[in-house]
């Protein structure tokens, strides 16, 4: 007896498994992009120390070596994170304004096991590394720790993520086994029409 594909089913479960291996690929292209990414930041430390920049680069030198000027302190937050002995705690953040243009400059002045810690900063000349910064895309690592503070982790290129590989490897597994599915019904209906037929 001949065998009959369901054509609609089929189709959507062909689709479906297109569009699994096409994000696989696509996850792929993108740890290539993020392992090149991540080697231009390797090398950033390896660069000369530069000025913080006067205006917001399209594209942040972090893992840079720079020496900002912090003209006054506009506010104080804190952010999770840890000392150089790998403690939890906080990071104490100063945005300050530095001229009438610019970007502004953030500077984590250092950690602390008390999130009001390292208030009495007032600014001045810091010298650091630039690090990722959820509210102002990159901030100032001082290296020198502000006032009651402890100098934090160093940010490093090798705690930034790139998880592309395994998303890629998930996707090619999802369309394997939309396929192993696939063919399990198929083969189970078939038994259930020759056994009508039989």
């Amino acid at each position: 007896m001949r065998r009959k594909l369901p054509i609609i089913p089929t189709i959507l479960v062909a689709l479906a498994v297109a569009t699994m291996i096409g994000l696989g690929i696509w996850q792929l292209q993108r740890k290539a992009e993020k392992d090149a990414l991540l080697a231009s930041y390797a090398a950033a430390a390896g660069q000369p120390p530069m000025g913080w920049p006067v205006v917001p680069p399209k594209e942040p030198p972090l893992f840079r070596n720079a020496t900002g000027n912090c003209l006054q302190v506009v506010g104080f937050r804190t952010a999770a994170g840890q000392n150089v002995r790998g403690e939890p705690g906080y990071l104490v953040i100063a945005d300050c304004r530095t001229g009438a243009e610019g970007p502004g400059l953030a500077v984590e002045l250092g950690w602390s096991k008390n999130p009001n810690a390292g208030r009495d900063y007032k600014g001045g000349l810091v010298s650091g590394l630039i690090a990722p910064d959820s509210k102002s895309r990159m901030r100032l690592v001082a290296a020198t720790p502000g006032p009651g503070l402890v100098a934090s982790a160093p940010p490093s290129p090798a705690n930034i993520p790139n998880n592309h590989f395994s998303y890629a490897i998930q996707w090619f597994l999802f369309a394997t086994i939309a396929v192993v599915i696939y063919l399990l019904a198929l083969r189970g209906r078939w038994r259930m029409e020759a056994a009508a037929n039989g």
